[in-house]
């Protein structure tokens, strides 16, 4: 079947942060197999290796990037690497990030100060290096990931869901300035998807249970269901969506769910 035009990405130079495993991993995957030129990038050296062996489709090898988005400099050496190599950035994910439950009075300010690191700061600041290009350009994609807990805010997890706010502030803030120059700036907000960060959670039977019940479509996602919207963004059927978050959450922030029956 011949590919609609609309929504290809291919021969787009694509860089993600976070790219080692789970989602980033997922999506790198999904632009690597419609022949966009993928670069994956994340802390560790052998992982984020055998990522990119993992998942190198046809004649683009997918490239692999040492970057600690905490590091302003591994940042900028990142970009600069990518820059020279291939001459621009067509479509940033922003997919780095991380999380830990506990209550709230438990944080103390360095955990607090690596979540802001992580989630807000480091794809403020990559999103900045690489915005400079794309203006230059007057063109280019810039999808974040945001959270289901900009919907509501669970239990447990405030200061990451405190960042994800802020990570949808930035959305719509850059995609306002930007938008003269022609760069788009868009989020995906997953709703429960088990990684290899998060089985163990997705393994209680209570917690499956809780979820799926509050899922319209009565199941958890599977991380291959974030691509279409990954790639819908980045493609020119995209072009006049900007400053926008796509929830991918199964239906659970379409509203409550009532424990009761109905005739």
């Amino acid at each position: 079947m011949k590919q609609d035009a609309l929504f290809s990405v291919a021969d787009q130079v694509v860089l993600l942060s976070g790219a080692s495993r789970g989602i980033g991993q997922a999506l790198a995957k999904g632009f690597a197999e419609r022949d966009a030129q993928v670069i994956v990038s994340g802390r560790d050296a052998v992982t984020i290796e055998q990522t990119a062996r993992n998942i190198s489709v046809g004649a683009k090898p997918v490239r692999s990037l040492v970057c600690d988005v905490t590091d302003e400099k591994s940042l900028q050496n990142t970009v600069v690497k990518v820059i020279a190599e291939f001459g621009r950035i067509d479509t940033l994910l922003n997919v780095a990030g991380i999380n830990k439950r506990m209550k709230v009075e438990n944080y103390s300010a360095e955990l607090y100060d690596e979540i802001f690191d992580t989630n807000l700061r480091g794809m403020f600041l990559l999103s900045q290096l690489i915005g400079k290009h794309m203006i230059a350009r007057r063109r280019g994609n810039i999808i974040n990931i945001d959270s289901l807990n900009t919907y509501a805010p669970l239990k447990g997890v405030t200061p990451y869901a405190m960042s994800k706010g802020g990570v949808g502030m930035m959305t719509r803030g850059m995609a306002a300035e930007w938008g003269e120059h022609g760069v788009r700036v868009n989020a995906i907000a997953p709703g429960f998807f088990p990684t290899a960060l998060s089985k163990q959670l997705w393994a209680i039977p209570k917690m499956q249970q809780w979820a799926i019940a509050n899922t319209p479509m009565r199941k958890l996602g599977e991380v291959e269901e974030l691509v279409g919207a990954a790639i819908f963004l980045a493609s020119d059927a995209a072009k006049f969506v900007t400053g926008q978050i796509i929830r991918v959450d199964g239906g659970f922030s379409a509203g409550i769910l009532w424990p009761i029956d109905l005739e």
